[in-house]
């Protein structure tokens, strides 16, 4: 049999390795299996954004637990840094929501009431961001909602939790979890675990484990496909955010666009017709995008619960297995906050009963509001 941990958590990319972080942080030995490279799938696929208010429709439960998780990046840039070295690329600027007509500015009002957005006109937007589209009415503007390097995070916390001694094994496919006694036993093609713990953090690919270990619960895969291009000369400082697509602005002097939401879609290559749909969406909100030159396209995989909210907490049966799977758009944003929420779950501590409930596995549709 091979190395016991404290913890196994399947599947490597930013939610699982958060988990590792800060579970290897308060010395629990804990293991992470990814059947391919760390942070390689939809953790690189990421923007980055962390858009605690530009991404949130509920602002009773899910937002404060998004909020909490971006404010933890404002210490874990530093703490990481100094840990490994590794610059996350934490962006100021924020974000403009936009609104072209009444009807959209209408919509985006209760998000303008919390003291972190500012509704601004049109006017003072075209003044700090000239190249923008003069279609617009306005925008609330969120100068928290900033955006970092997804792999840049993902491979903080690699380091990280092997820094704190936690153990990560690549190129590392689990292929079964088996019970005995009050112990698991890991098979993977490397060879047999053991932990006292298991955390499915596999994203899309979690379904495998839900079905294995007697649940009946579903992710759905909601493909995005992205494409960044070179900014040449226009000097965008804000992201620019309307209908769920997005243009980012990244430090190497590329503007990311993203992304189509197509469900049910297990494809990891764009296709044309997705690629013309983010074009068309980006010149109507930046018009000189059409002159740029196509950098990179690529596309990711999204994992979508029934209702949009993740699972994160214990199997209704076993408290010695955990999920953290199914954080859709916001995996970026929700890594901090899911990693200390399972940690918490593990060593037993406090956590948020709402949020316990809001993402419990075996919850109804009714949960959230």
């Amino acid at each position: 049999m091979g190395k016991f941990y404290d913890v196994a958590v399947i599947g490597g990319g930013i939610i699982g390795n958060s988990i590792a972080y800060y579970l290897a942080k308060e010395k629990v030995s804990t293991a992470v299996f990814e059947s391919g490279q760390m942070g390689g799938k939809t953790t690189s696929a990421a923007a980055g954004m962390l858009g605690a208010h530009s991404e949130c429709d509920d602002l009773e439960v899910f937002y404060p637990f998004a909020r909490k998780s971006q404010q933890s990046y404002a210490i874990l840039e530093q703490e990481l840094r100094d840990l490994t070295g590794i610059d996350i690329r934490k962006t100021a600027g924020g974000i403009y929501k936009l609104a072209f007509n009444e009807n959209e500015k209408q919509e985006l009002l209760p998000l303008c009431s919390l003291q972190t957005v500012e509704w601004q006109d049109a006017r003072f937007i075209r003044q700090a961001e000239p190249a923008i589209t003069s279609e617009i009415l306005g925008a609330a503007y969120i100068e928290e909602d900033v955006h970092v390097l997804p792999k840049a995070v993902c491979q903080s916390f690699c380091q990280g939790a092997q820094i704190y001694g936690a153990d990560l094994y690549e190129f590392t496919h689990v292929y079964d979890i088996q019970k005995n006694g009050g112990i698991f036993n890991v098979k993977t093609q490397a060879g047999d675990f053991e932990a006292k713990h298991i955390v499915v953090a596999s994203g899309v690919w979690s379904n495998t484990f839900f079905h294995q270990l007697g649940l009946a619960n579903r992710i759905i895969p909601v493909k995005g496909e992205c494409l960044s291009v070179w900014k040449e000369g226009i000097q965008l400082q804000h992201t620019l955010f309307h209908e769920h697509c997005y243009i980012v602005p990244r430090s190497d002097g590329t503007l990311v666009i993203g992304a189509t939401m197509v469900e049910n879609n297990w494809s990891e290559k764009p296709t044309i017709g997705g690629l013309a749909q983010m074009i068309a969406k980006a010149k109507s909100l930046l018009p000189a995008i059409e002159r740029m030159k196509v950098a990179s396209i690529w596309a990711g995989l999204r994992p979508q619960t029934f209702d949009g909210r993740p699972f994160i907490g214990h199997h209704p049966e076993d408290d010695q297995i955990l999920f953290a799977a199914g954080h859709f758009r916001n995996g970026i944003l929700l890594a901090p906050a899911t990693g200390q929420m399972i940690k918490d779950f593990i060593l037993q501590r406090k956590v948020d009963e709402g949020l316990a409930e809001a993402f419990r596995i075996n919850r109804k549709s009714h949960v959230l509001v």
